[in-house]
């Protein structure tokens, strides 16, 4: 393509690819990476087309800086890239940049140095020089750290021997990403209804081409070793891999499974991977040399060199859905690349959503099923607790039929979990004398008390103040007083109920690091504690062998937030969470403490009849053309002047186009109303499912007014939040 044009996109919010001179003796094509100018400065881009010749113009165009040596972009990624900008209205650019990950802001890496012996003893040799010339008797290299920390000495104490030349330094070769997985490993045993579902995975792998298949197993069934097996068979045809899961499910003891069956650890890709363990996976990748990619939803826009199959994990978890920048759900977009790549992905839950369910139903994807536990254990038996009839006394939050049986659970030896979905110790403070609220300053929001941080704070915008000492209103001293409890209070009240009982509260913002929480969730595992007190933490990916009692504190609190999808993720999380409990010796129990015993998700959960909350579920969805029979697409107007976004929410409905297929919601004041500083005004378009609702909207924005100074819109296709 030398003397010609390209188009080039550059991976900033913008929406088209700018063209660019290609010099003479540079040769580029479709799905390079360049350096091209940009402005003032130089950036890094792909080559994105074949520019057009335009007689006049091409003199006028600045020329390609310089090719880079990277892997080209594979024509499925970028088509991939232009469907998701399309689909969800986001500047190309920006959907690109999730794709270059590869670090090139990082500069060059540190090399890597070993140690081996080279030369005579020192002349001065004591304990520790013994310890590490032992070490290396072996004659083999060993990373200098690795060496000092075997042979417990200091660096220092190594230095020493490689300046008197007993020890030579070598550079080593850069760090793998992941080592090679070995699919001939370690086999497990399977159940008769895992061995089927593992070979129809595998028929499904080794047949290739575009499919979908839900693979619907209880809490327990052991999906993951079944899906471990069509992992395994991709890897046999010399392909690669992608697990998604939501990034609170990539724990270590997951990490360990998979290093079980298959000798090594997978890639990962998750926000508490390195910068320079990104990019080094990021080559991997796009070398092919990373078999398996275990990582949240980012993972699914890296480029791979070979793709063969996708599997996401706990699908129905809200966590999928991107809700700033390029808004996205990973599930559904993973669907897409599946498709656009031409093969596989497996869909897994033991509570699906309710529009994989329907795809299911109609025969859009393939189920799988797994309808008993591995090793068969039942299911927990779920019982409600009626707090109209037998609540807890003033001041508690744990019924008495719950404390007794959390006390037996305790005495026999066995462990317990208090789940409550609110972090802190409660989330609102009032003056006792005035009854003044404590809000935060940026928000339409209360405070939480958080008593082990000695703060309140807002969970929305992250402001936190100490509490005051006095009411701001009344000026009365002392008079605040928390109402409500979060999980703080809660184990508050568990140390009272319970003297001598090993208590521990697992909640996001109490882990002090990720290292921390895995020693924790170890702990829980080895029997080490007896009472847990937990956030959704806890509620899902986690396998505690001695947990045979669940307490639901709360089975009322997502019910109640004027969500389409409330009671589809208050059944999916209850479900999951009362799925903790006896997983491995015993018959589990949970009980739900609620107002509403008789609301049809506490009636399907108590009932162990989930098709009876499903079909229920889509009947309510269909008549009302909510998704998946219907679709949605919201737009919030936001600015610092309530006024002004107001009017401009409005202009912005009148400008809308017409439709008959399209109902115009709103403008109206969001449910959090202030947020971050900014007033928020929702609009809500709503039209059936066939309906091209992206093409609708992007009309719609075309013929919106113009945006004034300090106002914002922010479009958002399939919402999954409704604040």
């Amino acid at each position: 393509m030398a003397g010609n044009t390209v188009d080039v996109l550059v991976p900033v919010a913008l929406d088209q690819a700018y063209s660019y001179r290609v010099p003479r003796g540079l040769k580029v094509a479709p799905g390079d990476f360049v350096r091209v100018p940009l402005g003032p400065r130089e950036c890094t881009g792909v080559v994105w087309s074949e520019g057009r010749a335009r007689p006049g113009l091409d003199n006028r165009l600045k020329d390609v800086a310089e090719a880079l040596d990277l892997p080209a972009l594979k024509p499925e990624l970028r088509r991939f890239v232009d469907w998701v900008a399309a689909y969800t209205l986001s500047p190309r650019g920006m959907v690109l940049r999730m794709a270059l990950r590869m670090g090139e802001h990082l500069g060059p890496e540190r090399a890597r140095l070993g140690v081996r012996l080279a030369g005579p003893p020192p002349q001065r040799m004591t304990a520790a020089r013994a310890r590490v010339l032992g070490l290396l008797a072996d004659g083999m290299v060993r990373p200098k750290a690795e060496a000092a920390r075997e042979a417990g000495v200091s660096m220092g104490v190594v230095d020493g021997l490689v300046d008197e030349g007993t020890l030579e330094t070598v550079v080593l070769p850069p760090e793998p990403a992941a080592e090679p997985p070995d699919p001939a490993h370690a086999p497990p045993a399977l159940t008769p209804a895992q061995s089927a579902a593992a070979a129809a995975l595998c028929e499904t792998v080794r047949r290739g081409g575009y499919s979908v298949t839900l693979l619907d197993g209880v809490t327990g069934s052991g999906k993951t070793d079944v899906y471990f097996e069509a992992v395994a068979e991709t890897v046999r045809a010399g392909r690669q891999a992608l697990i998604l899961m939501p990034e609170i499910a990539l724990t270590t003891r997951f990490l360990d499974r998979f290093a079980a069956r298959f000798g090594v650890r997978p890639a990962e890709w998750h926000s508490q991977v390195s910068p320079r363990r990104r990019a080094r996976t990021w080559n991997a990748v796009a070398q092919g040399e990373a078999a398996v990619v275990a990582g949240a939803r980012s993972a699914l826009f890296l480029p791979y060199a070979d793709l063969g199959l996708i599997v996401v994990d706990e699908e129905h978890d809200a966590a999928y859905k991107q809700e700033d920048g390029v808004r996205y759900h990973a599930r559904d977009m993973a669907v897409v690349r599946a498709h656009i790549a031409q093969i596989p992905i497996v869909l897994s839950s033991a509570t699906p959503s309710v529009e994989t369910e329907v795809n299911a139903r109609r025969g859009r994807y393939r189920r799988l099923s797994l309808p008993e536990r591995f090793g068969g254990q039942e299911m927990p038996a779920v019982e409600a607790i009626d707090l109209r009839r037998e609540g807890p006394p003033r001041g508690r939050f744990i019924a008495p039929r719950l404390a007794e049986a959390v006390k037996d659970a305790v005495a026999r030896g066995d462990q317990a979990l208090l789940f409550l979905n609110r972090r802190g110790y409660a989330p609102l403070t009032l003056c006792r004398k005035c009854g003044y609220r404590l809000p935060c300053p940026h928000c339409d929001a209360w405070l939480v008390d958080h008593r082990f941080r000695r703060e309140l704070l807002c969970h929305h915008c992250g402001f936190s103040t100490p509490r005051p000492a006095a009411c701001p209103k009344c000026a009365a001293a002392d008079s605040f007083v928390a109402c409500g409890p979060g999980v703080e209070r809660l184990e508050e009240e568990a140390a009272a109920l319970f003297p001598g009982a090993r208590i521990l509260i697992m909640s996001s913002d109490l882990v002090a690091s990720v290292e921390r929480m895995q020693e924790e969730f170890a702990m829980i595992a080895a029997g080490e504690v007896d009472i847990v007190v937990g956030t959704q933490l806890v509620a899902k990916g986690h396998h505690f062998p001695k947990l045979n009692l669940v307490g639901v504190v709360d089975a009322d609190m997502g019910l109640g937030h004027g969500d389409p999808r409330a009671a589809e993720r208050t059944f999916q999380l209850l479900h999951q969470v009362a799925g903790r409990a006896g997983r491995e010796a015993g018959r589990g129990l949970a009980y739900l403490q609620t107002h509403q015993p008789e609301h049809p998700v506490m009636r399907a959960l108590i009932a162990g009849d989930r098709e009876a909350f499903y079909a229920s579920e889509i009947e309510i969805r269909e008549r009302f053309g909510y998704p998946p029979f219907g679709r949605l697409a919201s737009l919030v107007v936001s600015g610092t002047d309530k006024h002004a976004a107001e009017a401009h929410a409005r202009r912005l409905a009148a400008a809308a186009p017409a439709a008959p297929e399209v109902r115009i919601l709103g403008p109206a004041e969001a449910p959090l109303s202030v947020l971050r500083g900014r007033h928020r005004y929702r609009l809500l378009a709503k039209s059936p499912r066939a309906f091209d609702l992206s093409g609708y909207m992007r009309a719609w924005l075309a013929a919106a007014p113009k945006l004034s100074a300090g106002l914002r819109r922010e479009v958002d296709i399939d919402p999954q939040s409704f604040l």
